[in-house]
Order: structure tokens, then sequence, then C-alpha cells
């Protein structure tokens, strides 16, 4: 079974800020992600408005509605970002912590600690017939507590996999994210999975982890598509999700 691939589209705005102006524009990019068989599109707008702004998320829920496919707005759990998810009616809303200072998502919730920052969240969003998503480390004793705070999927935070890719620790990294998925479908929720996948470590997780239903990346398949193009870039990552074995750019 294919994972679904949604493709994050922060850093062609955070391209278009660094020099102003609508070039390169995500709502383009949106479209071409969507003509070459994406899943979904996601967007996670920070506070400080760097790369994702307000109207990209506007521009983009639209999109998505327009053309039939899923959209996942990620953030932290600032009233703001809260508010619009509510408004837009997203298809997904998963709450990334946010460390200030921070360049990317580096870790998950911390749970059952954060329980109660999340709990009246989660409910909120679950009632609005939103499907709720949490980042979480790959931490399989923790997926019991994810279920309790009320989110309908996991999202599995898997850097440490892919950093490992290419050492002896990968073995051990692979177990750590399949048994995480399995603790959290046995807790009842869905699994979805993102940071640092590329088209060499994803197709492993498909073809082993079938658990997994989604996978959101953006950074390197942004990158990849500055050699190839997005939309071929776009349409080896959504090969990469059926588990096969795909081509990946020359960078060096």
């Amino acid at each position: 079974m294919a994972i679904n691939l949604s493709v994050n589209l922060n850093k062609v705005a955070l391209l278009r800020n660094s020099r102003g102006g609508q070039n390169p524009s995500p709502r383009a990019a949106a479209h071409t992600c969507i003509d070459a068989g994406v899943a979904g599109l996601t967007l996670h707008w920070r506070a400080d408005n760097r790369h994702t702004r307000e109207g990209d998320v506007r521009d983009l829920r639209a999109i998505c509605r327009e053309r039939g496919v899923e959209f996942n707005l990620e953030g932290d759990d600032r009233d703001e970002l809260i508010a619009l998810a509510l408004e837009l009616d997203v298809t997904q809303f998963t709450l990334v912590p946010v460390r200030p200072g921070e360049i990317t998502s580096d870790h998950g919730w911390d749970l059952p600690r954060d329980h109660a920052r999340l709990a009246p969240i989660l409910a909120r969003i679950n009632d609005r017939g939103i499907r709720s998503a949490i980042f979480m480390d790959a931490t399989p004793a923790n997926m019991e507590a994810a279920a309790r705070a009320g989110t309908r999927r996991v999202e599995i935070y898997t850097e440490p996999y892919a950093a490992a890719w290419s050492t002896p620790e990968r073995e051990i990294e692979v177990a750590r994210l399949r048994d995480t998925a399995r603790a959290c479908v046995a807790a009842g929720m869905q699994v979805n999975a993102g940071h640092d996948l590329n088209l060499a470590n994803t197709p492993r997780i498909a073809r082993d982890i079938p658990e997994i239903v989604e996978v959101s990346i953006g950074h390197a398949l942004l990158a990849d598509a500055l050699y190839i193009g997005l939309r071929e870039a776009v349409r080896r990552y959504v090969q990469a999700c059926r588990g096969e074995e795909v081509e990946a750019p020359v960078t060096q």
C-alpha cells in the first residue's frame, strides 16, 4: 500500500520572501504538485512569518479545496493559528511544538506532561470534524498518552532515522519507527511521519512500516527540484512513497 505524499511548500515561500515580490509562487507550486499526483499539501505557519504567511495558508487551502486534495496546516498552539485552522476548515491540523530560535522543528510534544496544554485544543479541532494530529518523537511507550490527549493521528519525527541512514544505527532506528507506529495503531490512532525524509530513505519505511499512511516532505523534495524540476521531483517522491527505489539527483 502506498503512503500518501503531502508536500510542504514552506521553502517556496522562504525563497520568495528572500527577494520580495511574488516569485516563486506557492500557488503555482501547489498546482504543479497536484498535477504531479500528490495526495495533499502542507504549510507550517510560524509566528515570525519567515516563510509561510497567513495569505499563503488561505490561498493554498482554497486551491486544495478546488482541486480535491487534502490540506494539512502545521504549527504551534498559538491562538491565531488555531482560529485560522477552524475558520478555513482545514483537512488536518498538526500541532508541532516550537522552541524560540530553532531553525526547524527538532522535537515532539512531551506527553503526558503537555496533556493539559494539548487536550482542549484537540477537542476543539475534533469537534469541528477536522482531523487532528500531533508531532511526537519515535517513542513507543508515549503513544497511549498521545491517544489520551485526544489526537486522531501522530506524526512521528523521523530526523533520527534519516540521520542514521548511512550508519550502523540505521536498523535500530527503523525498528524504533516500526515499534512506535505499531504502538500508535494499537492505541487507536493513525500514523503520519515526517522530517528529513528523502528519495533514499522513504522507500524503506514505505515497504517495511505499512502502518504509516502519510508523510510530509518539504526540504529534500524542493532541494531535489532545483536539479530536476518540481514536477519530476514530485513524481519521484510519489514513487518512493510506493516503496520503489528511485534515482536521486547528483548534488555533489
